[in-house]
This record gives structure tokens, sequence and C-alpha cells, in this order.
């Protein structure tokens, strides 16, 4: 199971980097590890009798090894086939439900999204149907290899169908999401689309599986875990991809010049108190410290003017209060939409300097003005 996934801080086994890409396991698979060797013992143990218990539960944790590389291979095709397309990828990670790629970008258009996004199936599909092959013509002698591959092709062939189905956050979701973004030309209206998708197939696993077990006469109980823990998977992966659809939607309100606070220059040597009355006297919202030469050189730090006693303000120097400007801090005023949030999340800050193409000062954006933009989503 695959999907794009936000940056966030992570705890796991880093395993390698193939084709350049950090892999890592998450400590939720030793879990799924313990409970495939649990599950497929009994069941290799039946296929070969010859076994005894020890052997049996070992093929069976081979089988959770094996089926977790084939989760890498599925995952390294998204990964390799979006680096292709000059799209960042920051790790891929072995989990409790599988496996996910962290594309730090969308692809550019609806075909590259269905393309990134059917790699891991064709993958899955292909390495069922090379097992099957080997069953067939190559290792159909019996003894634990036949097992072993019999198992895996079937599994890849369900991995395979699976990730296939149209909702997200599986992988036929977003091919269903390139799919109605290409005729819709809106990108937001393939990821609603899609994420209904995945809702429905929630809700349809655990209806089917509700059914099904009722009308083989049987009670419901443990077999019905897995099933209730997929529905929620896709459930909430569904839900976390309307809540990002709408975050978008917003993303083109997001304008430099409009979310800008008037700036007011003074040197470092100014009073806090004093750069205060001329910041109110102007009605400016900001205040940028420059040099003798009129240069930028910091932005008075909000915060820090919050923090300092209304009585001290007088013997405060602005430049004491003020934090120095980076480089990539300065950001040119016509910035908009995606190159903005883009920007900003390359040099991540509390304020940016916002400049005319000639270099002279507009204005100061405060973060906590453009996260404004977003509230409420």
């Amino acid at each position: 199971m695959s999907e794009q996934s936000p940056q966030q801080e992570f705890s796991g086994l880093r395993m390698g980097k193939p084709f350049g890409i950090p892999v890592y396991v998450s400590w939720s698979w030793f879990i799924v590890a313990v409970f495939i060797t649990w599950r497929f013992g009994p069941v290799f143990q039946e296929r070969l009798p010859d076994l005894d218990n020890v052997a049996a539960y070992a093929v069976a944790l081979a089988f959770a090894v094996l089926l977790y590389v084939s989760v890498l291979l599925h995952e390294l095709a998204h990964s390799v086939l979006a680096k292709g397309y000059g799209l960042p990828v920051r790790r891929i990670t072995l989990y409790l439900l599988g496996g996910v790629s962290e594309i730090e970008k969308e692809p550019p258009t609806p075909g590259k999204e269905f393309m990134v996004a059917a790699a891991g199936p064709v993958l899955s599909l292909g390495l069922g149907g090379l097992g099957l092959a080997a069953d067939v013509y190559v290792i159909n002698s019996g003894g634990i290899a036949e097992v072993l591959i019999w198992q895996l092709w079937v599994s890849n062939l369900i991995v395979g169908v699976f990730n296939l189905l149209p909702g997200l956050p599986l992988d036929g979701g977003r091919m269903l999401r390139a799919g109605v973004w290409k005729l819709t030309k809106s990108p937001g209206s393939g990821t609603v689309v899609a994420a209904w998708g995945g809702r429905v197939l929630a809700v349809a696993l655990v209806v089917y599986s509700i059914t099904t077990t009722l009308g083989a006469g049987q009670e419901l109980g443990l077999g019905l875990i897995w099933p209730f823990v997929l529905a929620a998977f896709i459930w909430l992966g569904a839900s976390q991809s309307l809540r990002v659809a709408k975050i978008r939607a917003r993303i083109p309100r997001v304008n430099a010049r409009a979310l800008a606070r008037r700036a007011i220059p003074v040197t470092a040597e100014t009073p806090l108190s004093e750069a205060l009355r001329q910041a109110t006297e102007r009605g400016a919202g900001a205040i940028v410290v420059i040099g003798h030469e009129g240069e930028p050189l910091a932005i008075v730090h909000e915060a820090a003017v919050q923090a300092t006693p209304e009585h001290r303000r007088p013997w405060v120097n602005v430049g004491s209060v003020a934090k120095s400007l980076e480089p990539a801090m300065v950001l040119r005023a016509d910035l908009a939409g995606e190159p903005l949030i883009d920007a900003m999340r390359e040099a991540p800050g509390s304020e940016y300097l916002l400049v005319e193409s000639g270099g002279e000062i507009y204005g100061v954006l405060s973060t906590a003005d453009v996260n404004r933009v977003f509230t409420g989503v």
C-alpha cells in the first residue's frame, strides 16, 4: 500500500539506500513478522508434514521476510519512477500494513501521476506471474522451495490486485485521481473523488467481511481483526487525503503582496520604543533593521518585542531584538501559491523580508499570517 506522505519524524532501522533512496523498517514490522510466523507456521507444517514445529515456523518466518522484500520492490517501483520524473523521494518505510514511499512533491501531470501510481501494482503482479511460472515450470517437485514460491506468488497477486482498488490511499485510488484530474483539469477534484472512493471501499470491506463470515455460519471473532484494521487504514488515509485537498484548494490564496505587513526601516541603534512609535504612526506592522547605506540586515522579531517589558523598551535597541537575515529569508514580493510555499518550506522561519525585483524593501511576510489562510481546514 503506497501513498505520498508528508515529512515527519521517524524512528526505525535503516536497511540501506538502493537507487539512492533510504529504506527504513519500522518497529511495527516486527509485530507483523511475528503474526505471519504464528499464522503460517501451521500452514507450512500441514503442507510439509516432514517438518517439525520449529522448522515449520522457521519457514513461516522466511516467508514473512520474503513477503516484505516483495513489498520493498513494490515501493521501489514507485520511487525509482518518481525520481526518473525529477520528483524528490525522501525515503521508503516498511511498516505494520506494508510500505510507503515518501515522495515529497506531486507529479506535475495526471499522466505522470498515473504512471507512478501504477508502477507498484504492475511490479507486484509481475512478481506474481514470475512466481507462478517458476512454480509450474521450474520448481514443481514439492519441498520447501515450491511451497514458499507458491505462497509468495499468491501473496504478490493479492497485493497487486488489492492495491488496484479505486480508492485512496491505495495505488488504484491515485490512478483514479489521475483519471479524474485529466478529465476535469483539477487535481483537487481528482483527490476528492478518489478519497470518497476510499471511504466506500473501507465500508464495503467491513460489510463484506461480516456478511461472508455470517453466511458461512461462523461467529464474528478474531478472524475479522485484519479486515477491520485494513478498513480503518483505508478510511483514515482517505480522510487525510480530503483534508489535504481542502488545504491545497486554499494555496492559491497565499499571495506575498496581499499578506505582507508594511515595514519601516530603522538602524540597529534605534530604541525599541521609538521604532514602535514610528511603526504605529505610519501604520506599519513590521520593523526592518538597515545598515548605514540602507541595506536590510535583520527583521525585528515580533515574539522578542512582546517579551520585552514596556518600561524597558526605551533602553533596548532594536538590534538586540532583531533576527539577522539569511539570504534564503529574503523572498520576492511577487511570489504566490506553490512557489511561495516551496520557498518558505526550504527556509523555515517566522518572518521573511519581501523585496521588489530591484531590491527595494516591500514589506515583511509573517508565517503566522500565512498559516491563518489555512485556519479552519
